[in-house]
């Protein structure tokens, strides 16, 4: 009996060592995706003009990194406050602790090199090598080639200065632990040719994110077999829960019967002429879709985008309104 209670005290004592060692690999020795690459970005036209694009209308960066107004439909960005960060994301969003989005101008960016900067969007690690929680969608930007990231870094040190102190995100345990797990060396994709709609379509796709809000999620991940199938809960506004749509190919429940015209259609009315944002009331109802936003996307880009949406296997699933 003497003997068997060793074995077992030494058992579980090697159990916790190994644990404990474990833990302090993950804590102190992860992230471990190589320093930041030694590029300087030129600030080109080009670069600027694709920049201001992607940052403002497909990988929307600065609709999170600024201040939205969520009293108007669509929460379009409040002038004067571009990428200031500040935006908090929470518990009440089900995400593991206090996430806030980042200063994305001078104020903050201006001491980092243009290397620290890439290695922070496309590998998920900042400045002082601690891992970011990937809210900010570093494992899909990772796939981009690299000149769009270029062209991102470019556009970021144009944003005029504010002054804004952003509080330290807060994970909770065990998720302050794991995501050091998270960061990985980039796999750089080169941009498909536009005249491939599909294939230029999800590479758009990618960049927008729209799977993580057009999927179910369970524990903070997509659920494997259904995305795009819509049913993101993003909580109630008016006694009404909020869900994303289906936006499979499927004809009972998802966007299978609309034809690229419509497509079209539905994000290019709020980027008319005639169009003025809608406060939110009795007769409103709130979106987290950042219409005005995504609106601003070409013509091109959203047919592409819808071919390569059409292109995907239809999942039946009626989302709750």
């Amino acid at each position: 009996m003497k003997k068997l209670l060793k074995v077992t005290l030494i058992v579980i004592g090697s159990i916790v060592v190994l644990a404990c060692a474990a833990g302090f690999y993950v804590k102190k020795a992860l992230p471990d995706v190589g320093p930041p690459p030694g590029v300087k970005v030129q600030l080109t036209p080009a670069r600027l003009a694709r920049g201001q694009y992607l940052c403002t209308n497909v990988a929307a960066c600065v609709v999170c990194h600024s201040t939205r107004d969520t009293g108007v439909f669509g929460g379009p960005v409040e002038p004067g406050t571009l990428g200031r960060g500040g935006e908090l994301f929470g518990p009440a969003d089900g995400l593991p602790g206090n996430i806030y989005a980042a200063n994305l101008t001078p104020y903050h960016l201006g001491s980092w090199s243009d290397g620290e900067l890439f290695r922070a969007i496309t590998s998920g690690v900042s400045k002082d090598g601690h891992a970011l929680f990937p809210l900010m969608n570093y494992p899909a930007y990772g796939h981009l080639d690299q000149e769009d990231v270029y062209s991102i870094i470019a556009y970021l040190r144009t944003l005029p200065s504010i002054n804004n102190d952003v509080p330290p995100t807060q994970l909770d345990f065990p998720v302050s632990l794991i995501v050091n797990t998270m960061p990985s060396k980039p796999t750089h994709e080169q941009k498909p040719d536009t005249s491939d709609a599909i294939a230029y379509g999800k590479y758009l796709v990618t960049m927008a994110s729209c799977v993580d809000c057009h999927s179910p999620v369970n524990k903070g991940r997509v659920v494997a077999g259904m995305e795009f199938a819509g049913g993101r809960d993003f909580g109630s506004a008016d006694g009404h829960t909020l869900y994303s749509p289906n936006i499979t190919p499927d004809k009972a429940t998802g966007i299978g019967n609309w034809s690229r015209e419509l497509f079209l259609r539905k994000f290019k009315q709020y980027a008319d002429s005639s169009y003025t944002p809608q406060r939110i009331d009795a007769h409103t109802r709130p979106t987290p879709m950042p219409w005005e936003a995504f609106a601003g996307m070409h013509e091109q880009d959203l047919s592409a985008i819808y071919a390569y949406l059409h292109s995907l296997k239809p999942i039946s699933h009626k989302v709750g309104q």
